[in-house]
């Protein structure tokens, strides 16, 4: 996915991948997923998806909800967060380096 947010450009094509976050399977409605990415200038941001009863759900009429998807981006203490809660260890090394 290729997004431009806040004149910065984000694309999962050329970000490196992290780790990644979700609840079920593609064919559930609640499912989620969310991917961590870092980008070349050292910036993280998310894609998200999820179906239509998922945080990420977007609304196609009165009462109809179909899936969604997003790029959000993350402050450095917004992804060291988000990978603490989410990634394992040697994931979590890959992306900020070695903690003491």
């Amino acid at each position: 996915m290729k997004k431009i947010i806040g004149g910065k450009r984000y694309d999962t094509d050329t970000a490196q991948f992290m780790g990644y976050a979700g609840y079920s399977h593609p064919g559930d409605f609640s499912y989620w997923i969310e991917h961590l990415y870092r980008k070349k200038t050292g910036e993280f941001f998310l894609h998200c998806i999820g179906g239509p009863m998922s945080r990420y759900a977007r609304r196609t009429g009165l009462d109809e909800w179909t899936g969604g998807e997003e790029i959000r981006p993350l402050s450095l203490k917004e992804a060291r967060e988000w990978a603490e809660e989410n990634l394992n260890a040697d994931e979590y090394k890959q992306a900020f380096g070695a903690i003491e």
